[in-house]
Order: C-alpha cells, then sequence, then structure tokens
C-alpha cells in the first residue's frame, strides 16, 4: 500500500520506525483498547512496515485471536516476522500484498493501522475497501499525524521551527499528507462510514533522544529534501542538529513538541446502506 513511501527502506529508516513505534505504543494501545480492540478478535493491520502495531495488536487479543499484518515491501515483511517470532507471538502472520489484491472468505472484527494512510494517493477509496473486510459492528481505527500543532508551539524555539517547516514541506513535496488526521473526520464519512469518534496527543520533550526523535525523520527524507532541491544548510550543520535541538530547548527552558497523532475510530454499521 506504501506507493510513495517517502522515508525510504534503508536500515537505519527501520531502526527510526521501531524507536518511533516505542514512543507511541502507550498511545495507540490505549486508542485500540478505546476503539474495542479486545481479546479473541481476528484483525487486520494495514501497511505493518516492520510489524510494531501488528505485534501491539497480537498481545491485546491474545493467544485466542488472530492478527494479519499487510504490507508490500518483502524486506518489510521478512523483518516483520522475525520480530513477531523472536517476541513469541504464534497468532499474527504477514502477508507481501496489497490489500487491494487482498482476497479472504472471513471477515474480520477490525481493521487499524498507524500512520499509513498519509502515505496513499486515495485514502478514502482504502477506508470504503477495508470496511468491506470487516463484520457489521466491527471497528476501523486508525492514527494519523497533524504536524500543525508543532508548528504552532515551536514558534518559539527557532530550530525545532526550521526542522519541522522543511519535513512539512518535503513530505507535501513528496505526495504526502503530513496533517491527514484531522481530516479523517471527512475520510470516514467520505467512505460511507459514521463520522468517527477522535482525539489527538500529543508527545512533549527536551531530552536529547527526543530531539533525535526530529531528527531521524529528517534524515530519512534526505533524498527527497535533495530531489526537490529544498534547503537543509539554513540547518547549518547536519549532524550536530539533535545535539543543538536539545540545547536550544533547554536554554529556553521550555518543552518541546513531537507531531501530534490523532485516533479516529467507528463501528460498522448494522445495516451498511444506511447514510452518514
Amino acid at each position: 500500500m506504501t506507493e510513495n513511501y517517502a522515508l525510504g527502506y534503508t536500515d537505519a529508516e527501520y531502526e527510526r520506525l521501531i524507536r518511533q513505534a516505542a514512543r507511541f505504543a502507550p498511545l495507540t494501545e490505549r486508542f485500540f483498547r478505546e476503539a474495542g480492540i479486545a481479546s479473541g478478535q481476528r484483525v487486520l493491520d494495514l501497511g505493518s512496515g516492520a510489524g510494531d502495531v501488528a505485534i501491539l495488536v497480537a498481545k491485546l487479543v491474545g493467544p485466542s485471536g488472530e492478527v494479519v499484518g499487510v504490507e508490500r515491501d518483502a524486506r518489510s515483511v521478512s523483518r516483520a516476522r522475525a520480530r513477531a517470532l523472536e517476541a513469541g507471538l504464534h497468532n499474527v502472520s504477514f502477508i507481501q500484498t496489497d490489500v487491494r489484491d487482498l482476497a479472504d472468505a472471513e471477515p474480520f472484527d477490525a481493521a487499524v493501522g498507524r500512520l499509513i494512510l498519509m502515505y496513499l494517493p486515495d485514502p478514502t477509496g482504502v477506508l470504503r475497501l477495508l470496511s468491506r473486510l470487516v463484520r457489521e459492528g466491527g471497528v476501523m481505527a486508525f492514527q494519523e499525524p497533524s504536524w500543525a500543532p508543532m508548528l504552532a508551539l515551536a514558534m518559539n524555539l527557532p530550530l525545532w521551527s526550521a526542522c519541522a517547516s522543511l519535513i512539512v514541506e518535503a513530505f507535501q513535496r513528496s505526495g504526502v499528507d503530513p496533517d491527514l488526521g484531522p481530516a479523517l473526520h471527512g475520510a470516514f464519512q467520505a467512505a460511507g462510514l459514521p463520522a468517527p469518534t477522535m482525539h489527538m496527543d500529543l508527545l512533549l520533550g527536551s531530552e536529547l533522544e527526543f530531539a533525535r526523535g526530529i531528527y531521524g525523520i529528517l534524515r530519512s527524507l534526505q533524498p527527497q529534501i535533495e530531489r526537490f532541491q529544498l534547503d537543509l544548510a539554513a540547518l547549518g550543520d547536519f549532524e550536530s542538529v539533535p545535539a543543538r535541538l536539545h540545547a536550544e530547548a533547554t536554554a529556553s527552558k521550555s518543552v518541546a513538541p513531537f507531531l501530534g497523532i490523532v485516533g479516529a475510530w467507528c463501528r460498522i454499521p448494522h445495516n451498511r446502506q444506511e447514510k452518514y
């Protein structure tokens, strides 16, 4: 499903995704529990990547449940399978395919995803397709980003603001929607689903490891930044960006924001013909 994965498939990007997933894990687990993901369910995970969301859901549904992860990239599938095996999970599997080619006779109890629809040219169409794979009364639950809060809250931190602005521009030039999160309200309804329940989580921090999270995204986006001739040099020495982000936040005696993560979920109507 990731026709336009602007961040690439390098080893460094895989490691960045795993670190980021650990930061988001408590937020995603709480969101999925709120949406109704529970023991014994059969769940479809869209765009599994290195497997973090599928592994998290596998623990939520337990041994009596099942998780099927869908991912187009072969290396990602291999990594995800190895990580699930290492975690001792036998209720999760990964399929290398496009969800549009997924044929499954048994309906799912839920379809989930995190930071995946933003990369797709037609997220509404994908939501509509996924809803047909989920049983009536089942759950659709997705988390997508919003960089707008970071751009607003980092205005007093020039380097943080410059990094966020560069990330957003690189995403936009690459055909990625960096603010899809709030738009999920309309996307769900355009897909024929009920208006979703929604909320946003925004991580704040100032420590060096927190700063490295922003730097890691920039580093993975560097080929796109160079492709579109964006002004990376404006950030100064690139390798020292994490240390300087940390120093800027420390000197200001404030915390800096990370990207906002917006959760949206609904249940499939029992009368699928009903209009919303």
